[in-house]
């Protein structure tokens, strides 16, 4: 994790940004802060494929919500799968911290008395509710968070793969085929002609209004979490109907020169588990690719109704509004499908954070954050205390000024094998830990017992945004990759790692 004298400079930083946010307000506005809401929206699997981040997906109610807000050009999870990174995300702490780095173990079963963002909220005066999917899915209603929440969550336990069209009454012929199309053992394609409301985004939706309006007298922390635009690609048909899919972006599946094996995994979640793999034709590709954009096109509708509800209501001058995905995604990028490495295409998230009167509303920045920054930002604004442990900066200094930065680089992980819990040991055999600063992607890749670094990899983030070429060792990157390793050598459970 970061050093200490890191962590202190920040928070005397953000101490200061809110000081000076609080400064503008009169003292019976600066009263009332705590009283601001929480709309605290999030995404699965989601890369930055909207229109605001110059993508050709149609994403109206994506650029209304960018008019509103700061949008973040370089957020970064702490780790590329579900799990650890919104266990990270939602208590404000690294994988690392959590010693969670897998999807097959609860955070509160290493952490049992851990606060979470949800839990902090309502330990002070909020109503904090839960609408779809923000903690990991666990497949029973136990096994949510319910400490964090003050009533029950809905839809928080289901499976992607069971997310099949639900219509009320016997489906009419047109819509009882096709039958999801699978490629291997998961089924990823489907079409059908059906209301917004058969799959459970559209669910999820309904649901955020109707709580909307029971707490909307109340001080709330309002967290809704989309399925999509995770597989399968089952949007409605309309939303497919918006894509030529001849005209979406041509995939170029380089992998990248000089990049060591280790860098990469089977695309198991796409591909099925070996020795059962499938390598997709070029229709399949091309299928697959356009079910992406319209599973997002799909999750834009769903969060504008949600966002018309806000303003119907009155809700929006009073209500901090927070949108994030859980990490990136590849589409066959550098030979990878899904995620789960630690690339820029897994890494880089999509995140907008808006305020009641933003000065700075529609601007973009820079600066270099990640989702464990959302914990001390979100109490910061709203005023509360913060809790001892957080790990992340406040970003209250960006909404500030959009050119400000509070932190030199962001760090994202993850682990091989990639599902290494379902491996006889039990452990990974190396951590990759990849740090992000304004020039380059620098990642060490670990041994997980010896702490000896096996294999090294740099990208030139200004020259070769798509990560193509390893430049390791290069010398027109020395004084770059000096400083990307200092700030790596502190990092995770595996600091002081052999070095060559």
């Amino acid at each position: 994790m970061l050093s200490r004298s890191i962590l202190i400079g920040v928070g005397r930083t953000a101490l200061a940004a809110g000081l000076l946010i609080l400064g503008h307000q009169t003292n019976s506005e600066a009263a009332n802060t705590s009283k601001l809401n929480v709309l605290f929206v999030m995404a699965d699997d989601l890369r930055p494929e909207l229109a605001s981040f110059g993508s050709p997906a149609l994403t109206p109610n994506f650029d209304r919500l960018a008019k509103r807000s700061v949008q973040f050009d370089r957020a970064y999870c702490q780790q590329a799968l579900c799990n650890p990174s919104r266990s990270s995300m939602l208590t404000g702490r690294r994988p690392d911290s959590l010693r969670q780095w897998n999807n097959g173990l609860h955070f509160r079963e290493r952490n049992p008395d851990v606060t979470t963002l949800p839990l902090w909220f309502k330990e002070h005066g909020y109503t904090s509710r839960c609408v779809g999917k923000i903690f990991h899915n666990w497949h029973t209603k136990e096994k949510g968070d319910p400490r964090s929440w003050s009533a029950p969550e809905f839809l928080h336990y289901a499976n992607h793969g069971d997310d099949a069209a639900e219509v009320s009454g016997e489906l009419p012929p047109n819509l009882a085929s096709p039958s999801p199309r699978r490629y291997t053992n998961v089924p990823l394609y489907e079409c059908r002609d059906v209301p917004d409301e058969a799959y459970y985004d559209g669910r999820v939706a309904h649901e955020a209004i109707r709580v909307m309006r029971e707490v909307r007298e109340q001080p709330f922390f309002l967290a809704v979490g989309f399925w999509k635009p995770h597989a399968p690609f089952n949007a409605p048909k309309k939303y497919w109907d918006m894509y030529d899919r001849a005209k979406l972006p041509k995939l170029n599946p380089a992998r990248p020169t000089g990049a060591p094996d280790i860098a990469f995994h089977d695309g198991r979640e796409l591909r099925g588990i070996p020795p059962n793999q499938v390598t997709f034709t070029d229709a399949q590709v091309a299928e697959i690719r356009h079910g992406y954009f319209a599973n997002i096109s799909y999750l834009d509708a769903q969060l504008g109704k949600v966002l018309d509800e806000l303003d119907r209501l009155k809700l929006t001058d009073r209500t901090v509004i927070v949108f994030a995905g859980d990490h990136g995604y590849h589409l066959g990028e550098h030979t990878q499908w899904a995620k789960t490495s630690n690339f820029e295409y897994d890494a880089r998230v999509p995140l907008f954070l808006a305020t009641p009167k933003l000065a700075t509303a529609g601007k973009r920045t820079s600066s270099l954050v990640e989702l464990v920054d959302l914990f001390p930002t979100l109490v910061d604004l709203c005023g509360l205390p913060r809790p001892n442990g957080l790990e992340g900066a406040s970003l209250v200094p960006v909404l500030n000024d959009v050119s400000k930065s509070v932190k030199p680089a962001a760090f994202t992980q993850h682990p091989r094998p990639s599902y290494f819990d379902r491996e006889p040991s039990g452990e990974p055999a190396a951590m990759g830990v990849s740090v992000r600063t304004a020039r380059v992607r620098y990642t060490e890749w670990r041994d997980w017992k010896t702490k000896r670094i096996v294999a090294r990899e740099l990208y030139n983030a200004e020259q070769d945004p798509e990560e193509l070429r390893n430049a390791v060792d290069e010398p027109a990157w020395a004084d770059a990759q000096r400083e990307a390793e200092h700030l790596i050598s502190t990092f995770g459970p595996t600091p002081n790692a052999e070095r060559r």
